[in-house]
């Protein structure tokens, strides 16, 4: 299994993908400088959170131009499996892997806690498969630390992103113990799908949800399935 995570001026959880990464597949994986045009052999691209090119512009403009994105595109037009997390997540839009835009939370707060994520109904993506559900669909609980993770498209773009099954997570909870959407994200929209469900993207950070002293284990499930999905 072959794991490559882009690095990008700003970057700030790289390190924490690559030490979850290694935890799960026990072998680590390559950090690639965002200036290489190339990337060797590699069955998952991941971009990492943080604040690439300190989001001047709009978060992840700058990052989306860099050399190394035109790698991660002809991977990714390949049938290559990608996941942005957070930043990356902006990235993967701002790059056009993914449709619509992340705009400022709603309350215009950086928002740093815990969110519960709902897998959607009959989801079918080979990066989820092997995650499983409980009876009512909750199956992860993970952190979110962002200022723009408010996603928003288009009505008619919402609607062909829930008739094609792209949406791959909701914010999901108890709205009288805490809200349940942290950033007014359009139908409460935690993460998505490319069209050929091998690109996700998500606004919570997997890599800090590993379990050992991290409140919830749930980012190790959810990145063994990924992992365990490439693999396949």
């Amino acid at each position: 299994m072959r794991v490559a995570i882009i690095v990008f001026p700003g970057s700030n959880c790289d390190r924490d993908m690559m030490v979850a990464i290694e935890a799960i597949t026990g072998r680590r994986p390559a950090l690639i400088w965002h200036k290489e045009r190339q990337i060797d052999a590699a069955d998952l691209i991941i971009i990492p959170g943080g604040f690439s090119f300190g989001d001047y512009l709009r978060c992840g403009a700058l990052a989306a131009r860099s050399p190394a994105m035109e790698a991660v595109l002809d991977h990714a037009s390949r049938g290559g499996a990608v996941l942005g997390v957070c930043n990356g997540f902006q990235i993967l839009l701002e790059a056009g892997l993914l449709p619509g835009t992340l705009v400022k939370n709603t309350a215009l707060k950086f928002v740093c806690r815990e969110t519960e994520l709902a897998l959607e109904p009959d989801l079918q993506s080979p990066l989820l498969d092997k995650l499983g559900t409980d009876e009512n669909g909750h199956v992860l609980s993970i952190p979110v630390a962002h200022n723009e993770g408010n996603y928003f498209a288009p009505e008619d773009e919402l609607d062909a992103l829930e008739a094609n099954g792209q949406i791959a997570f909701r914010y999901y909870g108890d709205a009288v113990r805490t809200p349940v959407n942290p950033n007014g994200s359009s139908r409460n929209i935690a993460g998505i799908l490319s069209a050929n469900k091998r690109v996700l993207g998500m606004m919570p950070h997997p890599e800090r949800a590993m379990g050992n002293g991290h409140r919830s284990e749930d980012g190790r499930r959810l990145l063994t399935s990924i992992i365990a999905g490439v693999s396949a």
